[in-house]
């Protein structure tokens, strides 16, 4: 009986780490109210090329990533987004380990956003 319960547990458990609580959105329209936070997961030299206004640029490939993001208000609701979308996925997992309630991911990323005709800032 023992050996049952483990395996069910075992399980319970695998599928709950793997559920993601990140929604994919296609209909962010680019305004922030103050509970919201856009974050560009990109490297800083793709955020200099371009980036959706307000975003603030958080490289998920650095080192210091979970240090920055961790300065965040986890009841936030956080959007993310990087040139295509696997980054920001890969950010949107994180954030999900670190408690954060409300994560979204935009499809597509910023190349989705620029075919759409948005406005973006270039420097």
């Amino acid at each position: 009986m023992k050996p049952y319960l483990i395996f069910l547990l075992l399980i319970f458990l695998a599928q709950t780490a793997c559920t993601s609580k990140t929604q994919s959105i296609t209909d962010f329209d680019g305004e922030l109210s103050e509970n919201e936070v856009l974050i560009d997961v990109r490297t800083p030299e793709e955020y200099s090329k371009g980036y959706i206004e307000k975003a603030v640029n958080i490289d998920v490939k650095s080192d210091d990533f979970v240090e920055k993001v961790e300065q965040i208000d986890k009841n936030k609701n956080v959007y993310l987004y990087c040139q295509s979308g696997g980054r920001s996925l890969k950010a949107s997992k994180i954030l999900d380990s670190l408690g954060f309630k409300h994560v979204y991911n935009l499809d597509g990323g910023f190349t989705a956003w620029k075919e759409a005709g948005r406005d973006y800032v270039e420097e």
